[in-house]
């Protein structure tokens, strides 16, 4: 259990990307279930959609960047002032 707590802290991302998979895997099966896809259908389904679940997360990452971009901008600005 102590290695999937320091996985998730290490890994927010990969850890989001799974269970954002995870999620909208078993929404597209629920939602599909009686429309009578073949195999291959089904797996070229969820590849796509665990590919769209790290679109998503990779996506949500740019603003957490940004963010930190933008505090080490500030950190930077304000040593040199301060000394």
């Amino acid at each position: 259990m102590e290695k999937i707590k320091q996985f998730v802290t290490a890994h927010p991302q990969w850890t989001s990307w799974i269970a954002l998979s995870i999620g909208m895997v078993v929404i597209l099966v629920w939602s599909a279930r009686d429309v009578g896809l073949l195999a291959g259908q089904w797996i070229a389904l969820i590849i796509a959609t665990i590919a769209v679940a790290g679109l998503a997360v990779w996506i949500i990452g740019w603003e957490d960047e940004e963010e930190g971009d933008d505090t080490a901008a500030a950190i930077t600005e304000k040593s040199p002032k301060e000394a």
